[in-house]
């Protein structure tokens, strides 16, 4: 499986109406604390949006409206992938997306086979209060080694220029919230994201070109 090389990640549909028409092409629907009503209406109507749009979306931690919904990807934390029934994500025909923030965290998520990896934060954020240090880009290659050939997605503290970074050590897709949402013309940071990120998406190298140090062995893709 191939993920667009900017992975977009907001808190409601209305930045989706907002940034998918722009020219998004993944974006994950991150959402806290609201009542189940609105969260299904937020899920309808952001899907809705990216069909229109030929986006493809994930929903986070909401895996059974996203199945009700009718969705087809959900990403889940560590937190949540321990309550969730996996089998029944599965069963629905649902992709699934799995956060890691350290070794142990990696062992649980690869048992799931799960249809991307995401690893961070890659440099510090101000998204949320994290127990872990940055990962550093020397991470990325680790993990890139170990999960071959399921995708990676780097995650915290991502700007463009640090874009070269991130892809030259293995990551397939690079997450951003803050970056554009708190930006003073997010549509505008849209673009640039979304034309520096243009040579990954036009161009994927076999991944034979990367030296990745011996490991335990890569897990086949879900």
């Amino acid at each position: 499986m191939k993920l667009d090389p900017f992975y977009l990640i907001v808190d409601s549909a209305d930045w989706i109406e907002r940034l998918v028409p722009v020219g998004v092409k993944l974006v994950q629907l991150r959402m806290k604390d609201l009542p189940d009503e609105r969260l299904r209406a937020e899920i309808r109507r952001a899907k809705t949006i990216c069909i229109d749009h030929g986006c493809q979306l994930i929903v986070n931690d909401y895996w059974q409206f996203a199945i009700e919904e009718g969705c087809d990807f959900v990403h889940l934390g560590q937190e949540d992938l321990a309550e969730a029934d996996v089998a029944a994500i599965r069963a629905a025909g649902m992709k699934l997306g799995l956060s890691t923030h350290d070794e142990a965290e990696l062992d649980i998520a690869l048992k799931e086979k799960p249809d991307y990896v995401a690893l961070g934060p890659v440099w510090p954020t101000i998204l949320k209060k994290m127990k872990w240090a940055p990962q550093g880009v020397e991470r990325l290659r680790d993990w890139k080694a170990r999960i071959a050939p399921t995708p990676l997605v780097a995650i915290g503290g991502l700007n463009p220029d640090r874009l070269e970074a991130v892809f030259e050590n293995g990551a397939d897709s690079a997450a951003v919230v803050t970056d554009i949402t708190l930006n003073a013309d997010p549509e505008a940071r849209t673009r640039e994201w979304i034309e520096r990120t243009a040579r990954w998406r036009e161009f994927r190298p076999s991944r034979a070109v990367w030296r990745f140090p011996q490991t335990r062995g890569p897990c086949p893709s879900g």
